[in-house]
């Protein structure tokens, strides 16, 4: 291909493929798609049928300029604003993690658990975030109300927006607080959810750099075990979940252990089998507060 040819949507896409897989980038087709959809302001579904159009040079400048930046370690939610989470699209900045595939089997045995609750489930989502959990619940279940809380108030902001997004404001209620530090110790949820963070501090300078360099370290840092955090949630986890109610919790492969002891250890709580993911490792613990 010679420097003269057009510049066209699909000579774009393999330059910038090859381009990103230089720079040691995961998925370097489906970055450039998703990057240059959004230059180009379109669906990444679109590109396909328009490969031999040659964009404007507004549109290949920002593409450049979102290129590079990917190229120097940003990840592609941050610079589109956005990340697809169980089949909705989720506003995100830097001031939320980018949401996980992984996180998913929450929301899908949250659901699978709402179903045999004969009343509407009250539900909490401890470090919501991005609000992904609270409002893909709400979404799901249109009974159902939902506690959002979060330390941050930007991380809040987010969640907000998504909610009201997602048309489903109306069943959440958000609230500033370090875990339940806000909340009465009262036996109020049916669920309680929670991604917290469970990455140990000497692990933290291993993680991908698009992680460490990126995304917010409050949502990250676990402690010293990875599991600081979850040790101060469990204890008032349990006392604010109803007879039979729930707790799931998203934790690290590396520290699922450690998480089902607390749960083993705390008398108000029966733990059951933790939940593994696609690749067969532990990854979300769950308990169920016992009847008096």
């Amino acid at each position: 291909m010679t420097d003269d040819q057009p510049w066209t949507i699909g000579r774009l896409l393999m330059w910038t493929t090859d381009f990103l897989r230089d720079k040691n980038a995961e998925s370097p087709r489906l970055d450039a798609e998703v990057l240059l959809a959004h230059a180009r302001d379109c669906q990444r579904i679109e590109l396909y049928t328009v490969f031999e159009e040659v964009p404007d040079e507004q549109v290949r400048q920002q593409f450049r300029d979102l290129v590079s930046r990917r190229a120097g370690g940003t990840p592609v939610a941050y610079l589109v604003g956005h990340r697809e989470f169980f089949s909705l699209p989720f506003q995100v900045t830097p001031d939320v993690l980018i949401p996980r595939p992984e996180t998913e089997l929450l929301v899908v045995r949250a659901l699978d658990l709402a179903k045999s609750n004969p009343q509407p489930p009250h539900i909490a989502d401890v470090g919501t975030g991005s609000g992904v959990l609270a409002v893909c619940c709400a979404k799901h279940l249109p009974t159902c109300s939902v506690m959002a809380l979060d330390l941050s108030p930007q991380a809040l902001q987010i969640a907000k927006q998504n909610a009201t997004k997602h048309k489903v404001a109306q069943q959440i209620e958000f609230v500033c607080s370090d875990l339940f530090a806000n909340q009465p110790a009262e036996p109020t949820f049916d669920l309680i959810l929670s991604n917290p963070p469970y990455v140990a501090t000497a692990e933290m300078k291993g993680l991908e750099a698009g992680v460490r360099d990126y995304e917010p370290h409050l949502a990250l840092d676990g402690g010293e075990q990875g599991t600081e955090i979850i040790e101060r949630l469990v204890p008032q986890a349990a006392e604010r979940l109803k007879p039979d109610g729930w707790l799931l919790i998203e934790v690290s492969p590396t520290n699922a252990l450690r998480v089902e002891y607390l749960l083993s250890d705390d008398s108000r709580l029966a733990k059951h089998e933790t939940i593994h993911d696609l690749a067969g490792l532990p990854r979300v613990v769950q308990a169920q507060r016992k009847r008096e």
